[in-house]
Order: C-alpha cells, then structure tokens, then sequence
C-alpha cells in the first residue's frame, strides 16, 4: 500500500529529530533556502552533511553557517550543475568517496526564465534541472547509497495548479509559459520518485524512494542565516502572511528522510497545505500513475542517455 493514514502525526517532533550520528547525507543545493535547512538540521542531529551545489563558495558559506549550529559537523562539498550531464557525470564519481551514504535528497531546482531556454544536452532547461538531473545522479549514484539508504525528492504544489501534458515536458509546444513549465518539471519529478520506489520494490531492493514537499516557504519567515538568508525588505512580508519559513518548510523532508517509521512512496508535507507539521500527504493522481512512471522513465532515459541498473 503506497499511503496510509498518519495515525501518529503528533508524535513526530521536527526539532528534536532521532539522533543521525554515522549517517551521511547529500543534499543537492544545500547551501541556500530549504536545502540549507535541511542540511542544518540534519547536521544537527549529528549526521555527516554533503552539499552538492553549483556554486562552491556558497557551499562553503553555508558549511560555516552550519557549523556555528552544529560545532562538530562533518561537511563535504561537491560541485554539481543539474542542468549539465557533464556535471552530473563528475559529481557522481567525486560523491563515491562519501559511499555509503544513507540518503540523496534531491532539493536543488530552478523556477526559469522567462523565456524557453535549453541547456548545453539541448535539454529544456526547468525540466532538465527539476527532473532529468535527478533522475541522472540518482541512476549514477544508485550503488554508492547504503543498501537501506533513502532517496527524497522535492515536490510542490504547483502540481494541483498545472493540469499534466506528458507528451510536452519539456514545452517544445505551444506557447511558453514559465510557471506551466515548471509545473510540468514537478509533476515528472514526482513520476520518477514514484515509478523509482515501484522498480526497487520488484528488484527486492532495501533502498527507497520517497516524496516530500515544503508548502508555502519563504526566507522573510525563516530563522536568520548571515551569508544564507539576508536582504530581506519590509515588503517582503506582504507575500508572505501565508507562508511559512523555509525552516519549517525542511520539516516534511527531513521526516522523510530520516523517520524510522516512513515507507517507500509516501509522500510528505505540511498538515495545513502551505503550513504547519509534516504529515503524509496526497500527490495528484496524474503525477503518482502508474502510466504516466513508466513514460517518464522513457523519456528520461532518452534525454539523459542513462539507464538504472537495479541489480543487486
């Protein structure tokens, strides 16, 4: 069964999280946002934190920021550009001295530009990012992962706002619309964690593959960060009455990442919707399909040129 009720919500408390000591975790773009607060939570509670990020001083910024938090965190830095298969291709062999790790959590993501672009692959660059580069690095990092360790993907709403094309993931029809597209990156990410936890099932693998998404997050709410959070502006909060911090928005993607009671294709985010504790969730029913898993999967395969290898 892929969801259940969540009986025990409330006896989840996100900030005193089971201890993590021993446990290393890559974060893709850890440096900033709820990346950042994912991985300063984790570390935290003692886990070893690798930031996978584009930008290898921000990473360290964020490595020092994590560590006035947490003053004996164990922090690596990989470089990774989602949107490059060369990227992705590096990354996943330097993330092989960090083996085994215990989880790969694929938060980094673009919102794009205004306008179609294509990456270096002549990839759609939103659907490319959000999606096929994670689909990627977990194929080539699949076996540097513990043999019970988890894979967490990062949701979002936008899925209940943008009605599924899955013959245009990559918007090469019709009028480009960036919010639609980043919609569609979305709704294929959530197809891959989905149809992932479907093919390590039937492989009889340990590892799984889970979903969470952040609601409503927004840095004005967040708790300070020098160097991660700054050049807030008091207009700022307008947009932001409904929203939560993006130190709560960690919150149903760390649970997912580390709740001992969490299972393979759950899928997590705040009770409220946009706000308040992590419980289990519902996707959209065209995102969790079966079908649509499989076209993915297709489609990411030819995009990327890669295939997973499951065998044990």
């Amino acid at each position: 069964m892929m969801w259940r009720p969540d009986v025990d919500s409330n006896s989840w408390d996100p900030t005193h999280l089971p201890h993590q000591r021993g446990k290393t975790f890559v974060v893709t773009g850890g440096n900033s946002g709820v990346g950042y607060f994912i991985s300063e939570q984790l570390a935290v509670a003692g886990a070893r934190i690798v930031l996978a990020s584009r930008s290898p001083h921000k990473a360290d910024v964020a490595a020092r920021s994590i560590r006035a938090h947490a003053s004996e965190a164990e922090i690596g830095i990989v470089r990774l550009d989602l949107s490059s298969l060369t990227s992705i291709h590096s990354a996943a062999e330097e993330l092989r001295r960090f083996a085994p790790f215990d989880g790969l959590i694929h938060n980094a993501g673009v919102s794009g530009p205004r306008e179609r672009e294509v990456t270096q692959d002549g990839l759609e660059l939103i659907t490319a990012t959000n999606a096929f580069g994670p689909f990627a690095l977990t194929a080539l990092s699949l076996h540097s992962l513990s043999p019970q360790g988890r894979i967490v993907s990062l949701g979002s709403m936008s899925t209940r706002l943008v009605r599924l094309d899955p013959s245009n993931l990559q918007s090469d029809r019709g009028r480009y619309r960036p919010f639609r597209a980043y919609g569609y990156s979305k709704h294929a990410l959530h197809a891959f964690a989905f149809e992932l936890q479907r093919r390590l099932s039937a492989a009889g693998s340990g590892i799984e593959s889970l979903l969470a998404h952040p609601g409503s997050a927004v840095d004005v709410k967040s708790e300070r960060r020098p160097g991660i959070n700054d050049g807030r502006k008091p207009s700022d909060y307008l947009s932001a009455i409904m929203a939560q911090g993006k130190d709560r928005g960690a919150w149903p993607v760390v649970r997912a990442a580390v709740d001992p009671d969490a299972k393979g294709g759950q899928f997590y985010g705040p009770h409220r919707g946009i706000t308040g504790r992590p419980v289990l969730v519902q996707p959209v029913a065209a995102s969790a399909s079966e079908e649509f898993g499989q076209d993915f999967w297709r489609q990411a395969e030819a995009a990327t040129g890669i295939t997973f290898d499951l065998g044990q």
